[in-house]
């Protein structure tokens, strides 16, 4: 049985964050990407999931 936690999300930023509102760019920095093209390796949790959700529009997401 594989819970939620072991499973990871390989997130890419695909666009800028400039001229975003305050609220994206936090969930942008809180997610741990800095620039365009930076990929970082997330759990897989409600409260990611809540941020990438939010901030679709600038990500591309893979499931690992």
């Amino acid at each position: 049985m594989v819970n939620k936690s072991d499973k990871k999300l390989k997130v890419t930023l695909i666009k800028s964050t400039n001229r975003r509102i305050h609220k994206h760019k936090a969930c942008v920095s809180g997610l741990g990407l800095r620039r365009i093209g930076h990929c970082v390796t997330v759990d897989d949790t409600p409260e990611n999931r809540g941020m990438i959700n939010k901030v679709s529009y600038l990500l591309a997401v893979k499931e690992d």
